[in-house]
């Protein structure tokens, strides 16, 4: 096994820059997930450790070992992709094992670790098939077999759940968690789901523009967001984002002017003066929704409800007509499109970000 250090990573293609500067310390053993928008840089990273891409500077080490000229076949790494790529006129026993018959093993010792995969994914059964005899779980079992067979010092995946169904992913997401506390690799993964993100990762790597946004673990970076773009990008459904201005502030606690001239109490954030302009951020679970009246509150109207069975989400248009918020609640609180109602808020459950965007400590 190995730990991963990048260093000053940065790459280009032509005059477009994808990836501006990366340094991150990956520990042995350790699931880290990549995760960013389309084109964040994510997959140009994770090719970039492989040796897929050269990088235009900075260092890749594996192991403790300068890997950036090495190539992919030297890194010790493992690759499992998108595509499974299996050859469909192997069976399952011969995709698994080609690249070990290549490198030259004897028959006896392809077989042994062929099995010892084989039961570690559960698919003893499945070996004499054909790729084309295989559901699409079964051919990405398949080819994360292959890439076991061959003990590497590091797994890397890109995006390998998205050609599954919705109920397939999660049945993934737990058998990919499992294998990982079997085998104790280390693991880089790459999804733009972050539900992947945050039900896989022991830290998460948040990408924009080719740049670390933030670096975590799962709830770290869902409670603590360092900015506004992390604090909109994890979470399902999105943190409620709403404008403002500090109008008092105390020790412990200041006033916050929203947009429709609601005042929000909020607890006091440091670096903040009266006047200053900030963006309050609120998760959904941590809205309660009340009958209108006039005893504070932001006043919203209810635009939709679903219900998803254990609780609703609630869309709610604030008087102001700004940005639409969404609370979670109990889902035998009816509301109806149309209704009225106030946002109750405890104080310290507010988010605050300053003009800049960056999140500020309490």
């Amino acid at each position: 096994m190995a730990g991963v250090a990048i260093q000053g990573i940065r790459k280009g293609f032509g005059q477009q820059q994808i990836l501006r500067g990366i340094d991150l310390s990956i520990a042995d053993g350790e699931f880290v997930v990549f995760v960013g928008p389309s084109g964040c840089g994510k997959s140009t990273l994770l090719r970039t450790i492989c040796g897929l891409e050269s990088a235009d500077a900075g260092t890749v080490m594996i192991g403790g070992k300068d890997m950036t000229h090495v190539s992919p076949a030297r890194r010790g790494i493992a690759m499992v992709f998108q595509s499974y790529a299996l050859y469909p006129h192997m069976t399952v026993y011969d995709n698994m094992g080609f690249a070990l018959k290549l490198a030259g093993l004897a028959p006896a010792a392809i077989r042994e670790k062929v099995m010892q995969a084989a039961a570690v994914l559960r698919i003893e059964a499945l070996l004499e098939r054909k790729p084309k005899e295989l559901s699409g779980g079964q051919r990405q079992r398949v080819a994360i077999g292959r890439a076991i067979v061959r003990q590497p010092e590091v797994f890397l995946f890109d995006e390998p759940l998205s050609n599954l169904d919705a109920a397939l992913r999660v049945q993934m997401r737990i058998e990919l968690k499992n294998l990982h506390r079997t085998l104790g690799s280390t693991m880089i993964y790459v999804t733009h789901d972050q539900v992947e993100a945050m039900t896989l990762a022991d830290r998460i790597v948040v990408l924009r523009g080719g740049v670390v946004e933030q670096v975590g673990a799962p709830l770290e970076l869902y409670q603590k967001p360092a900015n506004l773009f992390v604090a909109s990008f994890l979470g399902s459904p999105a943190m409620n984002l709403i404008a403002g201005k500090v109008e008092a502030i105390d020790a412990q606690q200041m006033t916050v002017r929203v947009a429709g001239g609601a005042l929000v109490p909020v607890a006091a954030r440091r670096g903040l003066v009266v006047g200053a302009g900030v963006t309050l951020g609120v998760r959904a679970e941590h809205m309660a929704l009340q009958a209108a009246g006039d005893n504070g509150g932001m006043h919203v109207q209810v635009h939709a409800a679903e219900l998803l069975g254990d609780a609703s989400y609630v869309y709610l248009t604030p008087d102001s007509g700004a940005t639409q918020l969404i609370a979670r609640v109990d889902a035998e609180a009816l509301w109806q499109n149309g209704q009225t109602a106030r946002i109750l808020v405890a104080p310290d459950r507010w988010h605050v970000f300053n003009e800049d965007g960056v999140a500020l400590a309490e």
